[in-house]
């Protein structure tokens, strides 16, 4: 994931899709958390999200378990 960041351009998005698990070991390691205390971020729900921002000091948890949408998804039966 680092190695796919570095090739952003600025201002860029990555977005790396995964299993709950995978992601909270991978936000674990990239924000320096020790391992035993990864299971504190808790795991993700069915498609949610985890927003993560590069700072000159390393990687920041921006957002965890996010899953709300800007605006209402509408079907085509309105």
């Amino acid at each position: 994931m680092e190695r796919c960041a570095e090739k952003l351009p600025d201002g860029g998005t990555l977005v790396v899709v995964s299993h709950g698990g995978t992601i909270r070991t991978t936000i674990g390691r990239l924000i320096g958390l020790p391992s035993g205390t990864w299971e504190a971020l808790g795991g993700l729900s069915n498609c949610s999200w985890s927003v993560l921002g590069e700072t000159v000091r390393g990687w920041r948890l921006l957002e965890h378990n996010a899953g709300s949408l800007p605006e209402p998804v509408l079907g085509d039966d309105d």
